[in-house]
């Protein structure tokens, strides 16, 4: 292995970047995560601070010493918020001028995921973690891309928006606005806090940062089975995957093919075998034979996955990849709880 037929991975978002780096044989030789990486959040100086600390991490746990720019072969960098060609522009500038690879490629996040979720090369993937996003590509080439700006284009359906509806109705249900609710109880447990109206007032003072609104979306999957109004949160989620979904259908013309959907991000990935169903069963009323799978890996494993193809490798490097990947992956989630428990 010479550091020139290295394949460097990112996936980025807007709580953590993974950064992967394999050889050419699909062999893993480090995958570090760091905080969130989006320009659009942190500036494109901030966004390469960040890559660039994961890299320099990589390359320690990897163990290969100093190595000479450029340090790949190719370079698959796909990110959260990439979503206009000015912001990829002034990204892949900037890059460009680290000389991190031979071959570089910039793009969104959910590129990644649907690669890492089907092998065919085209398909649909919607994906869910902190924000919302859709991408369709077409066997002919095709593409079908959202805006993904937020509430500005009309998006629902990320982790945040998920907390939020369920601060919300914690809150309503305290006031007497809204009805009865397990969330009432549940919000304002999970951040100490005597009631949801003490929480409403947290956020509103800066006490508790905005972007915190997330960790309460795993409350609402938890309690969906038991509680309307949890319920109806989830509800409109499984509805706005499934707009997305057939709106890339219909825009790239494959409601009568057989594409694969795929589904990711932290959020898609946690919900019940129902709501997949759920989704499923949307999607099949306008592309009846479309086949809607959750991605069985993380995005990080796409990126690998599409530097990998930029090379040419075969099957068991392909392979080789992705179980490593998976394991890596699953080891971290492991210690993660193990930690926090």
């Amino acid at each position: 292995m010479t550091a020139g037929r290295l394949v460097l991975a990112v996936d980025g978002g807007g709580l953590k970047t993974d950064l992967a780096l394999l050889d050419a044989s699909g062999a893993l030789l480090s995958l570090v995560r760091g905080g969130g990486s989006q320009a659009y959040y942190l500036g494109v100086d901030g966004c390469v601070d960040v890559l660039e600390s994961l890299l320099a991490s990589a390359i320690a746990e990897a163990g290969l010493g100093r190595l000479e720019r450029p340090f790949a072969a190719t370079a698959q960098l796909l990110l959260a918020g990439m979503d206009l060609p000015e912001e990829l522009s002034a990204l892949t500038v900037a890059m460009e001028q680290l000389h991190w690879s031979d071959r570089l490629v910039l793009g969104n996040d959910t590129q990644a995921l649907l690669r890492a979720g089907t092998d065919r090369g085209w398909g649909i993937a919607v994906v869910c973690g902190t924000g919302i996003n859709c991408l369709g590509l077409g066997s002919d080439g095709r593409e079908a891309r959202f805006l993904s700006f937020g509430p500005e284009s009309g998006d629902w359906g990320g982790g945040r928006d998920v907390g939020l509806g369920a601060l919300a109705a914690a809150v309503r249900a305290a006031d007497g606005r809204g009805p009865r609710t397990q969330l009432e109880d549940a919000v304002p447990a999970y951040f100490g806090l005597g009631d949801s109206l003490d929480v409403a007032r947290a956020f509103h003072l800066g006490e508790i940062p905005a972007i915190r609104l997330g960790e309460l979306a795993p409350i609402v999957l938890a309690l969906c089975n038991e509680d309307a109004v949890a319920a109806e949160i989830v509800h409109r989620l499984t509805d706005e995957v499934v707009a997305f979904a057939v709106a890339a259908l219909r825009r790239l013309e494959l409601t009568a093919d057989d594409p694969d959907v795929v589904l990711g991000g932290s959020l898609l990935r946690a919900v019940s075998p129902r709501t997949v169903e759920a989704v499923a069963s949307g999607i099949h009323r306008v592309a009846p034979h479309a086949r809607v799978v959750v991605s069985p890996s993380e995005p990080i494993v796409g990126a690998a996955l599409l530097g990998l193809d930029a090379l040419g490798a075969d099957a068991v490097a392909r392979a080789r990849a992705r179980t490593e990947l998976d394991a890596a992956a699953a080891l971290r989630s492991v210690v993660v709880v193990d930690r926090l428990g």
